[in-house]
């Protein structure tokens, strides 16, 4: 009898709070102004969790959209489920169109930013670079150090700080419910806050590949470039998707520790060590995930 296959969980950080995807649903915890812990829970699409949420390549797409879609969703409930004071009110849905324009614009810029602006910068240092391979290497290292710098100057902003520490929160809870162990504060101090399936290690990860793919194509005409840069995205998001799926799952193979090792070192940037009520808000997000995986509605047990 074939064995199920295991679920890795996964969430992330939002205004004084954290999301956990489970298997079923999404659950937000966030931490009010009143000092209280408010837990929305959501169902997931079919879409994202059907038959093609197993199949290699797609499932990278498919995970890039849906973190997405329930990061902008999460983001946009969290902050006003933390700026009421009563419990029982709740954030307002976020239309269609809101979502699509949240999405798009960073989106958007993040392309431009990171993609279309070092291939410019780097097609202007092309006179001095006579080598088409030397040429995409500069390019990737300008993307590097720019994604780098990006991580680097908004962590700076207290409230990124803040935000960077429910980061911590959300990978160590996440550490304690894979090493078996009961969703309490004192387990979850046991573990460091960097995480191999971190989403900082998948932004890591898609420059690197980037690196690679891009160098193999030569130097063509500059359109053919810029066209290559935005077409040939959900390619190395798909294969980032699998490469940080394999160090995730394999983290006791040299393979997936050396694959796990610079998006660990990343995290050093985005991840913060956390407060105690900061760990309670990612425990309620993860309890209220496996309670919905249990098919059992959601009890906030006590948190030692």
């Amino acid at each position: 009898m074939a064995q199920p296959r295991k679920f890795f969980y996964g969430g992330q950080a939002v205004i004084e709070g954290v999301l956990i995807r489970g298997q079923r649903s999404s659950s937000l915890a966030v931490r009010r102004k009143d000092g209280t812990i408010s837990v929305h829970q959501e169902p997931l699409s079919a879409l994202y969790s059907g038959r093609l949420r197993n199949v290699p390549m797609v499932r990278g797409v498919l995970t890039l959209v849906e973190t997405l879609v329930l990061g902008a969703k999460a983001l946009h409930r969290s902050t006003q489920m933390a700026m009421h004071d009563h419990p029982s009110v709740q954030g307002q849905e976020m239309s269609s169109t809101a979502l699509a324009a949240t999405m798009t614009l960073p989106i958007g810029l993040g392309v431009v930013i990171f993609f279309l602006l070092p291939l410019l910068i780097a097609r202007a240092l092309d006179p001095l670079v006579s080598s088409p391979l030397v040429s995409n290497l500069v390019e990737g290292l300008i993307r590097l150090l720019l994604l780098l710098g990006y991580i680097w100057g908004i962590g700076r902003a207290k409230d990124i700080r803040r935000v960077f520490a429910y980061h911590g929160a959300e990978h160590m809870v996440v550490h304690t419910h894979e090493a078996g162990l009961p969703l309490t504060v004192a387990n979850a101090r046991r573990f460091g806050t960097p995480h191999p399936r971190c989403g900082t290690a998948f932004l890591l990860a898609v420059v690197l590949v980037s690196i690679i793919i891009f160098a193999l194509l030569g130097r063509p005409p500059i359109e053919w470039r810029i066209l290559s840069r935005i077409l040939l995205l959900p390619v190395i998001a798909a294969l980032s998707y699998e490469i940080i799926r394999f160090s995730g799952g394999h983290p006791g193979a040299w393979m997936g520790r050396v694959l796990a090792y610079p998006g660990l070192l990343m995290q050093q940037l985005t991840t913060r060590k956390p407060e105690d009520d900061q760990i309670e808000v990612a425990i309620h997000a993860m309890q209220a995930a496996l309670a919905a995986d249990a098919g059992r509605e959601y009890q906030p047990g006590a948190l030692a």
